[in-house]
């Protein structure tokens, strides 16, 4: 049987580089986290406590802009392997914050750093005007898909405020 849609080619679609792209970052991403502790998943989080310190798990949902459910499962992960240590509240005994393990601390400038290099080995060879061009080409497309759709853009947002007591 003949293919119906012949006029369809999958690596003529921008999508199509895009997911491979995706695929081929976060293969590397994970595997040269890995040794440090921590993967991909960890990172929105430990970017959180980095830049506002400790926080409430519902701050980081709000923060990170994830379900509960999810945030609750990634942060006893973290917890687990050692990435977060959880303390008392200063002032509700009934609530938790979550802070940057020592650990974590002193392996982040690393874990930067390799980040870095494998982001800049994506774009080897480009231009300063090329990578303003495809910066603002990704941003668009992910203006495009997120149209409409709550918690867009998925950029960092500027840290809820402290609920009473904090």
């Amino acid at each position: 049987m003949k293919n119906r849609d012949a006029a369809w080619t999958p690596t003529e679609q921008p999508t199509f580089w895009i997911n491979q792209i995706s695929r081929l970052l976060m293969r590397d991403f994970e595997a040269r986290l890995r040794p440090l502790g921590f993967g991909m998943a960890y990172v929105p989080v430990i970017t959180a406590l980095e830049e506002h310190g400790p926080l409430q798990q519902k701050q980081l949902v709000e923060i990170i802009g994830v379900e509960q459910p999810t945030m609750a499962a990634l942060l006893s992960r973290m917890e687990r392997d050692g990435v977060v240590v959880r303390s008392p509240h200063p002032s509700d005994r009934r609530a938790s914050r979550f802070d940057l393990s020592d650990t974590t601390r002193r392996r982040m400038p690393e874990a930067r750093q390799l980040l870095t290099d494998i982001a800049e080995s994506a774009v080897r060879g480009f231009g300063p005007d090329e990578r303003s061009a495809l910066l603002s080409a990704l941003r668009r497309i992910a203006a495009n898909l997120g149209e409409g759709r709550d918690g867009f853009p998925p950029a960092p947002h500027p840290m809820p405020a402290s609920p009473p007591g904090d």
